[in-house]
């Protein structure tokens, strides 16, 4: 027989804000062995150079992660003018100076160039995964891996400060889009050239509660018991199982359906409109409210498509 995992039961969110030069599953082993979690995700991997916002999903919650996934995202980047780098950012070597030399108006036609639908090729120092390692961890050996271009969007980028030689906006992106790789490009659409010095993930489409730190959730661990199984000030933090999907819309079900939703049946929808079979919605106990799962319509009933276990939430 295998090895039984050791760790607490728990399921939930933690929105973590993840500090400088971590990697995200570093963050989530740490923040896993505060709780004495035995399972635990996350919904999407922050390069070590970047901060902000790494929603951790514990038990029943890491079976929604990979919806969280598909999200839209929030950055806020700081990208040093007149210089290129070898991976695009601050920890790099420079490969390249030029003057900065641009008008005003030459950076609004960068900004409008590069909102919108768009193929971008991954930077060899992003955190997208080959052969089960990232990237970066192959750049940093020197060694090149093949990468397809991928199509994305850029719905939105704001200019926040030019300063000197530094560069400040914000931007709104679907899943899948680098920062590193657009400042890059932007830079070289200048004419200058340009790196990130400073990136931090703002917000999540979906992901709601309010981030905490290591350090926080650290002093709470303190307050903890583990001998006498006492995690009450950590779990406290616990945000429900959905805090990562809110933007997935609401049905409900009765209670007394529950049981026969969660082992895989069809359920009878409460004063609720059908939609078509490819919207996805997280299905809830009327008047209770208790996440069940996720679901979607087909012939007028609820259909599961991926089920929590009620025991454990």
């Amino acid at each position: 027989m295998g090895r039984r995992k050791s760790g607490r039961d728990i399921s939930g969110v933690i929105v973590l804000d993840k500090p400088l030069e971590l990697t995200s599953n570093a963050a989530l082993q740490q923040v896993r062995r505060f709780f004495d979690a035995r399972k635990g995700g996350h919904t999407g991997a922050l390069d070590p150079l970047a901060t902000g916002v790494l929603p951790l999903c514990f038990g029943e919650a890491t079976k929604l992660s990979h919806f969280a996934l598909e999200a839209d995202k929030t950055y806020v980047v700081t990208a040093k003018l007149g210089q290129r780098t070898s991976t695009s950012d601050a920890e790099g070597e420079v490969v390249e100076e030029r003057p900065i030399g641009f008008a005003d108006a030459q950076l609004s036609a960068a900004l409008e160039h590069f909102t919108g639908e768009q193929a971008q090729s991954p930077s060899m120092f992003s955190a997208l995964k080959h052969e089960g390692r990232p990237l970066y961890y192959y750049a940093r050996q020197g060694i090149d891996v093949p990468r397809k271009s991928r199509t994305i969007t850029i719905h939105n980028i704001t200019l926040l400060e030019l300063k000197d030689d530094l560069l400040t906006l914000e931007v709104t992106c679907s899943k899948g889009t680098y920062i590193r790789t657009l400042v890059d490009d932007m830079g070289q659409y200048l004419g200058c050239g340009a790196h990130v010095q400073a990136l931090r993930r703002t917000w999540i489409e979906g992901v709601v509660g309010d981030m905490v730190t290591p350090e926080e959730l650290a002093a709470k661990a303190a307050q903890c018991d583990p001998e006498s199984d006492d995690f009450a000030a950590l779990d406290a933090l616990l945000l429900p199982c959905d805090a990562v999907i809110q933007q997935i819309p609401e049905v409900f079900i009765e209670p007394a359906d529950a049981p026969r939703f969660t082992a895989g049946n069809p359920a009878q929808a409460v004063n609720a409109e059908p939609q078509a079979e490819d919207v996805i919605l997280r299905v809830k106990t009327a008047g209770e409210e208790q996440l069940l799962g996720l679901g979607f319509w087909r012939d007028n009933k609820i259909m599961p498509k991926r089920v929590l276990s009620i025991a454990k939430i």
